[in-house]
């Protein structure tokens, strides 16, 4: 039992030692570095946007992991911009959550610091999509794009 206590303090000692890595890491960059890292990256072949900007929020807090909003609505032509404001997270619409849909974006990148931004051009089909954030799902963080045409 000795060894059990011993082994669970030790990876413990490990993961508080990992974390204050990564939160030493997510203040070395100021934030509005961290936004042009990936504030240009589109999702789905660099087309160009012909409509508004969805903004929609990434957060790790108190009340658990999410988008803001979870379920999001817009037109073809938009962009949804996912903007990190805690946490480390990603955005994927899973073929396999989505079937029958054809042009879904590959999934996005980590996003580590605050203010990094995925804007995902929305340039498929009329129709209701399915995503989430891959190290979070099991925990909730799941979400809804409804598209409507132009």
């Amino acid at each position: 039992m000795k060894y059990n206590t011993q082994s669970a303090l030790r990876v413990i000692a490990l993961l508080s030692v990992a974390a204050g890595v990564a939160c030493k890491s997510e203040t070395k960059e100021p934030a509005e570095k961290a936004g042009e890292a990936g504030e240009h990256a589109t999702a789905a072949g660099g087309a160009k946007p012909t409509g508004d900007t969805v903004r929609v929020e990434l957060y790790s807090d108190a009340v658990g992991n999410y988008f803001k909003p979870n379920d999001v609505h817009a037109k073809q032509g938009d962009v949804v911009r996912f903007t990190l404001k805690s946490g480390v997270h990603n955005v994927h619409f899973l073929p396999d959550s989505n079937t029958v849909k054809t042009g879904l974006p590959p999934a996005s990148d980590l996003l580590q610091l605050p203010g990094q931004t995925y804007d995902m051009p929305v340039n498929f089909a009329e129709g209701k999509y399915y995503f989430q954030c891959d190290p979070h799902a099991a925990l909730g963080m799941k979400g809804h794009l409804k598209v409507d045409e132009k």
